[in-house]
């Protein structure tokens, strides 16, 4: 059985930082770990994920530069660290394991991850 549980979240001022975690447990060896979020009203969101095969982070437009995400293999734990945080960051994030086994293309949308965390809030106060 996949186990995700994310920490880490909390509220902060814009311009802030915060590092979330994603801890992993069961089988993730050849999937790719993803991050997404999701805002009130909004679809949920591709925020970054770290492929499987030589475990380099990809991110979406709306974060890259901000946000970096790292591994702790020994703690088979993903970090998201989050600086110069906006309002518009303000959401639910999830971190979520990919479906497909070894997957040969970065993995963007939500429905090709399988398993999620509960999720952490983060809120960015103006």
């Amino acid at each position: 059985q996949v186990q995700l549980v994310e920490s880490g979240g909390g509220l902060v001022q814009a311009g802030g930082s915060l590092r979330l975690s994603c801890a992993a447990s069961g089988r993730t060896f050849g999937y790719d770990i993803g991050w997404f979020r999701q805002a009130p009203g909004k679809e949920r969101e591709f925020v970054g994920a770290t492929t499987w095969s030589s475990e380099i982070p990809y991110y979406a437009d709306s974060v890259r530069g901000r946000f970096a995400i790292s591994r702790d293999k020994d703690k088979n734990t993903d970090y998201l660290q989050m600086n110069s945080l906006k309002p518009e960051d303000t959401a639910i994030y999830y971190c979520a394991r990919s479906r497909e086994l070894m997957p040969t293309g970065e993995v963007r949308a939500h429905n090709e991850y399988e398993y999620w965390g509960q999720g952490t809030q983060v809120t960015v106060s103006s």
